[in-house]
């Protein structure tokens, strides 16, 4: 056998068996400006900061934490959208959200015209809600929010579901495939 040929083939074997047994680690992008269009793993908007996502493609889940501000269009999510004391949330103009998405003890968010594979809940929040032209296959969910809510125009496989929420949420023209339950009965 040829030296050269023989040290080649070791080391490209090598190469492959390093390749294939070292693990693949998801990486966490932080966010405190703007991504146009590129691929991450995770994505997280730390305290106070704010994201602009323009045509961003998410492989797993984004995390938007407090005070920090998610506006997000054209964005693609394989998982979950989560956000907790956070300042505003807005997901709009034909946005993919794979998993479900939580706003949860925040202040505003704005969620319009984007198919959202599983729940939108908004829970304990105490500014401006919005929810609008989106295809949700779960179900949304609005419970004890303060700083008023409008639902409308939704097409939803699940439940619409709406509890103590001051002052009760408004809109109308939703298309409801399971039941609207307590004050969101009438949208």
């Amino acid at each position: 056998m040829n030296k050269k040929y023989f040290f080649f083939t070791l080391i490209f074997s090598a190469a492959g068996i390093l390749s294939y047994s070292l693990p693949v680690l998801a990486e966490e992008v932080t966010c405190r400006n703007t991504l146009g269009s590129v691929t991450v793993d995770n994505l997280r908007v730390p305290d106070g900061a704010t994201c602009i996502l323009s045509g961003t493609r998410v492989k797993g889940n984004i995390k938007v934490e407090s005070n920090a501000t998610l506006r997000a269009s054209k964005i693609n999510v394989i998982g979950n959208i989560q956000a907790e004391n956070s300042k505003n949330v807005v997901v709009d103009s034909n946005s993919v959200i794979g998993g479900s998405i939580q706003i949860k003890q925040s202040g505003a968010a704005n969620i319009t015209n984007s198919r959202i594979n599983q729940d939108l809940q908004f829970d304990t929040n105490n500014n401006q809600l919005g929810a609008s032209n989106n295809r949700i296959g779960g179900n949304l969910q609005a419970f004890q929010n303060t700083g008023g809510l409008t639902i409308k125009n939704n097409r939803i496989d699940g439940n619409l579901q709406c509890k103590e929420n001051r002052p009760a949420p408004t809109g109308g023209g939703n298309l409801v495939q399971g039941n609207k339950e307590d004050q969101c009965s009438r949208l």
